[in-house]
């Protein structure tokens, strides 16, 4: 009895209901666009660090967890290889190069430089990651690089083909030809896609103050990425990886180590950066409950007459109940749907660069916490519609 009551006063006022889909829809569009956002976001700071292969993460003691504060010499990392438990340590350097696009725009001009993230690796040590298609470094003075898949879309990049790097060296730019050996998932850093290049190399092209010759001895890297002869049980894992915190940071000078979650969780602006897109996520949340309450207040306040009727003839308060339910459930779920598809039809149209993923499991608690809200907003007017008398309602109605 209670959907088909629900049913009735739907269709019948289907106008009115229709424009409060229209704003579910558009509050659902709001929500899934900023969740999409601070995914996209937080993916392009953390990426690369989240995907390592490697278990802990070594910076120098007084770089406070800072990447680009960190620089730790070569005789750091084989003074971590040689620590019990410790299964292979590779450095990893990081900095921000440009490539250099051939053609032009459709307006005749030199297409921009695309801006990227030179990531330096040992090859065939942890940071450098797995390739989806060619193969992995192989030299460590090689002209080679494996090249994210955002770089091969944007950049119109594949195996075998070379690409020129422009790098600022002292006061000149430079210019740097590699070839590409290799293309790997995305493996975004500082918003930045990103190339992997043997260190050796990659010393020689990133950007530099003051050009000098060093010998391989002397190059540095802002952090070594560790990996550990885990046990096979998790929990031993845990307790093993805590232990090898403690054990490198005492048998290895002027370092701190940390697990992965802790290294990205440390990228600036990465936190920041979550919680203000995830504050505006909630607010528009409360704003929906808001809204869609008092919308269904005024309209028990308008059919009191009604439900005083339904309860003079008999009808229990849990179909009206469930009247209430099925229709706030119905109309929440419809602007749900309609503002899913208007913004993953949008997003089909946003170009390559902009920041917005919907990862599955975002979207799906967004949108459970869309649908929620509209039962939410509605207990109020569920509540008021219980409580009418039908002979204080039945004398409103003369």
């Amino acid at each position: 009895m209670g959907a088909y009551l629900a049913f009735k006063e739907t269709w019948r006022s289907r106008g009115r209901f229709l424009l409060v889909s229209l704003l579910v829809a558009l509050l659902t569009a709001l929500v899934l666009f900023i969740a999409g956002l601070a995914e996209g976001l937080g993916r392009g700071n953390i990426e690369y660090l989240s995907n390592l292969d490697a278990d802990l993460i070594a910076y120098q003691a007084e770089a406070q967890i800072l990447i680009a504060a960190s620089r730790l010499p070569r005789g750091t990392l084989q003074d971590i290889e040689r620590v019990p438990g410790v299964k292979a340590a590779g450095p990893i350097e990081f900095s921000r190069v440009s490539i250099i696009l051939p053609g032009t725009t459709p307006q005749g001009q030199p297409r921009k430089p695309l801006d990227v993230s030179l990531i330096q690796v040992e090859p065939g040590r942890p940071g450098e990651p797995p390739v989806r298609f060619g193969r992995q470094l192989q030299n460590r003075r090689g002209k080679e690089a494996i090249i994210d898949s955002l770089v091969a879309r944007r950049a119109g990049l594949s195996v075998g083909d070379e690409f020129t790097i422009r790098s600022l060296q002292g006061t000149r730019e430079e210019f740097y030809t590699l070839r590409v050996v290799g293309i790997t998932t995305s493996q975004q850093y500082a918003i930045q896609p990103s190339i992997i290049v043997p260190l050796l190399t990659g010393d020689q092209i990133k950007p530099k103050p003051v050009v000098e010759d060093r010998p391989s001895s002397d190059i540095s890297s802002n952090i070594i990425a560790i990996k550990l002869d885990l046990p096979e049980d998790p929990a031993e894992a845990r307790a093993f990886r805590e232990l090898m915190k403690r054990r490198l940071e005492s048998q290895v000078k002027k370092i701190q180590v940390v697990d992965i979650r802790t290294a990205y969780e440390n990228t600036p602006g990465y936190s920041a950066q979550k919680g203000t897109l995830d504050t505006q996520r909630y607010f528009a949340l409360v704003i929906g409950v808001l809204v869609l309450g008092g919308f269904f207040q005024i309209q028990a306040l308008q059919k009191v007459a009604q439900i005083g009727v339904l309860k003079a003839i008999g009808t229990p308060n849990r179909a009206i109940i469930a009247a209430s339910l099925v229709q706030i459930t119905t109309v929440t779920a419809f602007g749900v749907f309609i503002g899913t598809v208007i913004t993953l039809s949008l997003a089909l149209a946003l170009p390559v660069g902009v920041p917005i993923v919907f990862a599955p499991q975002t979207v799906f608690i967004a949108l459970v916490s869309l649908l929620l809200i509209g039962p939410l907003g509605g207990l109020l007017s569920i509540r008021y519609s219980v409580s009418v008398e039908p002979l204080t309602a039945l004398g409103l109605a003369q």
